[in-house]
């Protein structure tokens, strides 16, 4: 019996199955999807359709302070917008807006065809209709099932309403930027007039600004845009050549408008609506009426927005034979408890520009602000050392590298303290280079939310970086040394919810440990003395507070970064191009713009000192081995500070000798030597060479180490004058 054949599947009905089965699947899905968004659809409430859509921003307390858009809408009719300013909308938006009943079919081929090859489009697929009911009902997320809802409630709005009732309540609720919302505050906003007073040039500037109000409202962006628009009013019969050229020569001038419609603490929500775009998309921030929670203190924001205004806190304009251009300035004030932005101001005129924000994002050169985060706790924490370290002040050259203080002068030994006090600048490379290493101070840094390049090289140690530094993150890295050695990345916002109130985001930072406690409060007693008697004393409260000044090459960059156990802040002042301010330093400007928001801010607070941790003890040292004191140190180089446990010396000073001079000649005394004085001086195991030794204040009470040649048997040399023996020299760092 033959065997049966099996049948052999045939490739081409295998293809028409899998085919008829996609389509059935496919079919089912499409009436399951449409039938969900059906159920699910918004009830059509006329109200909502004039309804605002506006973010609401609160402040520290949960009090409410700015209301993007609502405060700012002024509903007006469309009998009273003029026509071209409609038509403007028409040809950029919808062109097909009057003949089309919701949606249009042609747009959506339009879109598709335009993401199947990549081109551009001056329009988008969604009609003004459309645009309409997203932002009337329905969340701006990208999702089938909402695309399908909002098709079915165009097509039911188109039914209810006129052509004008739709593009009425369209102009009165779409954002144009810079808080407005609506065609008419939109008018006042960037023209300071009307909608009924609008030109030409200045609707298609305003159609032009849905597409991204905040980018198309830049001075540079603005013109461009508008071109464009009335390019494609003419290509749509709107308006004719004549009418497109002579309106493309008009200028706009929105500078003006900005200035006299400025919305509240701009610099501070310009600051916190970035990052919500950056974490929710522009659509959501402008449109889906969020209600973020900030952490302003609205008394330390309007204090350091009105301290950065005023000309008296500022150096006098830089003029040429062209321009007349002012310095600008920049404040951050944080809780160094929380890491909350108390208050921000990014210049001393806001511009409506988010990149000129100097407060966050222009980096400048830190200057001798940077020490305490590059030097001097790097060299606490890891290497031992201390307020009462002894660093000679002389002058020093690392390879090509040759600093030099400020004034030109040199103190020779001196205490951590006192460098730090006076802002002195050899040691503080010295105590970079010689004692931490350039990558342990970078690490360090890093630990303070600040990145290093390697690249900078020891010019580091006095704030030169190859990438500067914005005020926020000074602000931030001081506040460690203000809350215990803990950094903590500061935010400005604290949660975001929705219209219905489900929290969208809560924004924390978990504390890092970025030195010992120990570390932090020996930094803070150094800081003190900075505002207390050093460079800084133009920043004295009547509380406890640190801080320290900034001044790089020719001024050109001006700092003052403080704190109190409380709040802390950093201030800049400069050119934006850089320019010098000559005979101007952080310990003026800066610090007096500190102080006065300080004493505003802290008004209502009682005054706190700084704790102190365990681990802290106290000693009395020779200042000038930085040992202890020995038989021989005098009591004007005796000195008692802090010291973390186990820091404490244990040798006893071997710098102070007495040694046998010439009276005459101030060298060691030969045999021959008539007059010899016998006196306690400083002997180190190296010299400073000649070229240098009288520009060091101390070098008189080094002891020589040339043997005077001068005398010789049978030389008659006069006398010393009575009581010469007696005199000692005066030390400039006592």
């Amino acid at each position: 019996m033959p065997k049966k054949r099996k049948k052999r599947l045939n490739p081409a009905r295998l293809v028409l199955l899998i085919v008829l089965i996609a389509f059935l699947i496919s079919i089912s899905g499409g009436l399951f999807l449409l039938a969900t968004s059906i159920m699910d659809l918004p009830a059509l409430d006329e109200n909502k359709l004039y309804s605002s859509a506006a973010s609401s921003y609160y402040d520290q307390d949960g009090n409410l302070f700015a209301r993007i858009g609502e405060e700012n809408r002024e509903i007006i009719k469309i009998k009273d917008i003029p026509a071209s300013t409609q038509n403007a909308f028409i040809a950029i938006e919808d062109v097909r807006f009057k003949s089309h009943h919701g949606v249009d079919l042609r747009g959506i081929a339009r879109a598709l065809w335009r993401d199947l090859t990549g081109g551009n489009m001056e329009q988008g697929a969604s009609t003004i209709t459309q645009q309409l009911v997203k932002l009337s009902f329905l969340t701006p997320e990208k999702k089938v099932k909402r695309k399908i809802q909002e098709a079915i409630l165009s097509l039911m709005v188109e039914r209810r309403y006129s052509k004008g009732e739709i593009l009425e309540m369209y102009l009165n609720k779409v954002y144009f930027g810079n808080g407005a919302y609506g065609i008419q505050s939109a008018a006042r906003t960037y023209f300071d007039k009307n909608a009924d007073q609008l030109t030409l040039s200045q609707s298609a500037f305003l159609a032009g600004l849905l597409k991204s109000p905040n980018y198309y409202s830049l001075p540079e962006k603005a013109t461009a845009r508008r071109d464009v628009v009335l390019d494609a009013m003419f290509k749509y019969g709107f308006i004719t050549r004549n009418q497109t050229d002579e309106a493309k020569k008009e200028s706009l001038n929105i500078e003006e408008g900005l200035k006299k419609n400025l919305y509240p603490y701009p610099y501070f929500i310009d600051f916190v609506t970035k990052q919500l775009i950056e974490d929710f998309g522009e659509d959501t921030v402008y449109k889906g009426g969020l209600q973020v929670y900030t952490t302003m203190d609205r008394q330390a924001q309007q204090a350091a927005e009105t301290a950065l205004a005023s000309s008296k806190n500022f150096p006098a304009s830089w003029r040429d034979s062209q321009n007349i251009l002012q310095p600008e300035g920049a404040a951050v004030f944080v809780d160094p408890q929380t890491g909350y932005i108390r208050a921000l101001v990014g210049g001393r005129e806001h511009t409506h520009q988010l990149q000129l924000d100097r407060a966050s994002m222009a980096r400048r050169q830190p200057g001798s602000s940077f020490k305490p985060i590059i030097d001097y706790a790097p060299a606490i924490e890891l290497k031992g050392m201390g307020p009462a370290s002894v660093i000679d002040d002389i002058p020093v050259s690392y390879g090509s590298y040759t600093p030099h203080n400020y004034d030109g002068a040199y103190l020779g030994l001196i205490t951590m303290r006192t460098a730090v006090t006076r802002s002195i600048n050899i040691p503080a490379v010295k105590t970079l280079v010689d004692h931490v290493g350039i990558t342990n101070a970078i690490n360090f840094a890093k630990g303070l939310g600040i990145t290093v390049d390697p690249n900078s090289g020891a010019s580091m140690a006095l704030g030169g970086l190859t990438r500067g530094v914005t005020p926020l993150q000074m602000a931030a890295a001081y506040s460690a040394f203000a809350n215990g050695g803990f950094y903590i990345k500061p935010e400005a916002i604290l949660k975001v919810e929705d219209q219905e109130g489900k929290v969208l985001k809560e924004y924390k930072s978990d504390p890092q440990l970025a030195m010992k406690p120990t570390t932090a409060f020996l930094i803070t007693s150094m800081l003190k003395d900075v505002i207390d008697h050093g460079t800084g004393a133009n920043a004295r409260l009547n509380r406890p507070a640190a801080g320290k000044t900034g001044t790089t090459d020719e001024g050109k960059d001006l700092w003052f970064v403080g704190y109190t156990p409380s709040l802390a802040g950093a201030v800049w002042i400069g050119y934006d191009t850089p320019k010098p301010m000559p005979q101007e330093f952080g310990g003026r400007y800066p610090a007096l713009i500190w102080k006065q928001v300080m004493q505003e801010a802290l008004k209502n607070i009682p005054a706190t000192g700084f704790r102190q941790p365990a681990g802290i003890t106290t000693a009395t040292i020779d200042n000038k081995s930085g040992l202890l004191p020995g038989p021989n140190t005098p009591p004007e180089d005796m000195t008692t500070d802090l010291f973390v446990n186990g820091t404490v010396p244990t040798e006893i000073d071997n710098t102070h000798v007495l040694v046998e001079v010439c009276a005459q000649t101030g060298l060691l005394a030969s045999e021959y030597c008539p007059d010899r004085i016998a006196k306690i001086m400083i002997k180190l195991p190296y010299s400073l060479p000649d070229q240098v030794a009288d520009k060091v204040a101390d070098h008189l009470i080094r002891a020589p180490e040339k043997v005077c040649a001068e005398h010789r048997p049978g030389l008659e040399i006069p006398s010393v004058q009575p009581g010469f023996e007696q005199e000692l020299p005066f030390l400039l760092d006592q």
